[in-house]
């Protein structure tokens, strides 16, 4: 089998994106289908950074060695640091543009037999309630809970058809379907970049700060200018934005940070951002070294980072799996893109497994979060075709 990357700009890759073997990543400047595994990345996860980045640039280099023109490398790094992210590289690698607008694909329904709340709902609050009790004791100043829900005996459950409605329903966000292991494929739109790397340029989009949006324009457009003006949510962005701009300034000659947040929108969801940009010091840190500085992004953890984890680890319960972890490419230059892995499902045959999360800081009420965590579900729901009030 021949080793190809090549681009397409005529070909509409999400509709050639096929299961078992491929990797899909949709963002608002391209769009990356790739085929086939030529390589996988020896195991490695987000604990140890460095053992991870010597090994992705042996198997670049063995990949080139074995002919492949321009070697990339694809997947996915879990939340957890110590479990294994699935980093491989592809043997056929496809280029397109973002995607032009096309016909809304035909509707998914997907039934099921039963469904699970991981945590229960009263469990949540509950836990929202530890966290806000250990804010305020400090020095915490932010943590983000995560839900799921599980679906049992799925059938209908048609990937490549998931992944078409995602993309259709959002169109600026980061769309992406990765192969696990296990027959497993995870699917979602995110709507972060966590970080982008082209030549010596650097940027990350944090959000932080939401809040639903609604089928009357004119209360939706009222909607975002409250998000805009809420004390409450920027603060939170401010905390958000500090955290990942410390980060990113031991890697920068220059970054710039803008003052104040903007708003953000998703098909379900405003969100206050803010696009942070930098001039590299080096050209040799490449975009994965970047994302592991920054994971797990503070939208997805919390603050400061060390403790909202052990927090998490205490408070949350159940294993987020690769939900709020980043997935994207890096090339053998060092470029490319990595999105926070939100709005997020892991697909099986049998099982889906869907994941959100709200950030907890001093002003946060229970009651509120499981209401956020709710809303932020249904960009999924409306995809498989479920009720939202599920």
């Amino acid at each position: 089998m021949s080793i190809t990357t090549q681009s397409s700009p005529g070909l509409d890759l999400l509709a050639e994106y096929r299961p078992h073997g491929s990797f899909f990543f949709r963002s608002p400047r391209h769009t990356l289908l790739t085929r086939d595994v030529l390589a996988t990345v020896p195991s490695c996860n987000a604990h140890d950074p460095a053992t991870t980045l010597t090994r992705v640039r042996a198997t670049l280099d063995e990949a080139a060695a074995a002919g492949h023109p321009k070697p990339i490398v694809v997947g996915a790094v879990p939340f957890h640091e110590r479990t294994p992210a699935r980093l491989t590289v592809p043997r056929t690698v496809h280029w397109a543009g973002p995607g032009a607008a096309r016909p809304e694909p035909d509707t998914v329904v997907v039934s099921y037999g039963s469904v699970g709340q991981v945590p229960s709902p009263g469990d949540y609050l509950r836990g929202v309630a530890t966290a806000l009790e250990r804010i305020a004791s400090g020095p915490l100043e932010k943590i983000v809970l995560a839900r799921s829900l599980r679906l049992q005996e799925v059938r209908g459950a048609d990937t490549a058809a998931l992944l078409r409605r995602l993309a259709h329903n959002d169109p600026q966000a980061y769309v992406f379907a990765v192969d696990l292991l296990g027959g497993r494929v995870l699917l979602g739109a995110s709507p972060e970049l966590m970080v982008r790397r082209t030549g010596p340029t650097v940027s990350s989009s944090p959000l932080a700060g939401s809040s639903p949006r609604l089928r009357d324009p004119g209360l939706d457009e009222a909607a975002g200018r409250a998000l805009l003006g809420s004390a409450k949510d920027l603060r939170e962005h401010e905390v958000v934005v500090a955290a990942v701009a410390e980060a990113l300034r031991p890697f920068c000659a220059e970054l710039t940070v803008p003052e104040r947040p903007s708003l953000v929108k998703t098909a379900t969801m405003w969100h206050l951002g803010t696009e942070i940009t930098g001039r590299l010091a080096s050209p040799e840190t490449s975009s994965l070294e970047l994302a592991f500085a920054l994971h797990p992004a503070p939208t997805v953890c919390g603050t400061p980072t060390a403790q909202a984890r052990r927090a998490i680890s205490e408070i949350e319960g159940f294993d987020r799996g690769f939900h709020s972890g980043t997935v994207g490419w890096c090339d053998a230059s060092g470029d490319g893109e990595w999105a926070v892995t939100l709005r997020c499902a892991e697909v099986s045959p049998w099982e889906i497994r869907l994941f959100t999360g709200a950030g907890i800081t001093p002003d946060s009420t229970p009651e509120s979060e499981l209401t956020a965590t709710t809303t932020k579900f249904r960009t999924l729901l409306q995809v498989l075709g479920i009720d939202h009030n599920l």
